[in-house]
């Protein structure tokens, strides 16, 4: 897969997506820029996928996957698909659209708003104790004729649509010092680090996991792919995954950094980010300012920074334990 495919899967997949906006905060930037010379800023913009059909930018990448595969002429009876949330509304959605049925496969943890908008777009949805669980059931599903499965992140065409978030985002700002994308089975960051290496070759690519589901992380470390053990404790729910995949992890390795976000950060920067930029958005993709903070305080110079803002599917318990500690009374900066 390389930038070419990225491309490719923009022109096809235009009619199916939105191509949402870029938003900022000139507060935000003025808080973090404490570390430069009076007078300069560092920028810091927001690629909004919460804004997207279904809330994320899943879509891109099942739009993709269900459109190519068409197009080479199959004609499959029925999709699966196994999802903690927001893949699973793409594929529901994505399917429906092509007039192909869809079933879900997913932990019990789901949350509940992804779970009722993944049926409201006509899908079937299993639910299972754990996610492990729910990955056997797809695989054993996907088994029969007619049967296609879609993974959430570990094929060449779901990050390809993945990818073309950041090629509308940097081809809209036209310069950018560095990328930074939310981390759960790598799709999205992985698309990102191709698409950035073609249109911004200079850009770092950074990625961010929750610590609780560091799984990432560890695989980076050991130099081979970890697998959490369980169902991960985090709010960051779109990042729960049991592991990166074999098509995600090269993209991983060749990334300029990575950051592991305590829940803490991640309580922080949803509510300052829902205050900010005046958006829904989801702790998965608000983690990600943890990572931007800590790089920042390390940048001498003015920076211009891309945030791909990952989803804004938030369940109301979720919510709750967000706000069940006020951090607006501690204004961003680059000391944590």
């Amino acid at each position: 897969m390389d930038f070419s495919d990225i491309k490719a899967a923009h022109t096809r997949i235009k009619p199916m997506i939105k191509r949402t906006p870029i938003v900022s905060s000139k507060r935000l930037n003025q808080w973090l820029s404490g570390n430069l010379a009076a007078g300069n800023q560092h920028e810091v913009f927001f690629k909004a996928e919460c804004l997207q059909t279904t809330g994320a930018f899943k879509l891109r990448g099942a739009s993709n996957f269900i459109a190519k595969l068409l197009e080479s002429g199959e004609n499959p009876r029925q999709f699966v698909a196994n999802s903690s949330g927001n893949h699973a509304q793409a594929v529901a959605y994505a399917a429906r659209k092509f007039g192909v049925p869809a079933t879900i496969y997913a932990a019990d943890t789901i949350s509940p708003i992804k779970a009722a908008a993944t049926q409201s777009y006509g899908a079937e949805l299993k639910t299972f104790a754990k996610r492990t669980l729910a990955d056997a059931a797809v695989a054993e599903a996907s088994q029969a004729d007619g049967v296609v499965w879609i993974p959430p992140f570990n094929h060449p065409d779901i990050i390809a649509g993945q990818g073309t978030a950041a090629l509308e985002a940097i081809e809209e700002l036209e310069s950018v010092d560095a990328v930074f994308a939310p981390c759960g089975g790598g799709g999205l960051v992985s698309g990102s680090l191709v698409t950035t290496r073609a249109l911004a070759p200079k850009a770092q690519v950074i990625g961010a996991e929750p610590l609780a589901a560091n799984d990432a992380a560890e695989s980076l470390r050991q130099g081979t792919i970890q697998y959490l053990t369980d169902t991960p404790k985090t709010l960051a729910d779109g990042a729960a995954t049991p592991s990166v995949g074999e098509h995600t992890f090269p993209f991983l390795q060749q990334l300029d950094g990575f950051y592991e976000v305590s829940e803490q950060q991640i309580c922080y920067w949803t509510q300052w980010l829902h205050h900010l930029l005046k958006l829904h958005i989801e702790p998965t993709c608000c983690m990600t300012m943890s990572a931007v903070a800590q790089w920042l305080s390390n940048q001498t110079r003015p920076q211009r920074v891309l945030v791909i803002l990952s989803g804004g599917n938030i369940s109301s318990q979720s919510m709750q334990t967000i706000h069940a500690t006020d951090y607006l009374a501690q204004p961003p900066s680059l000391i944590e």
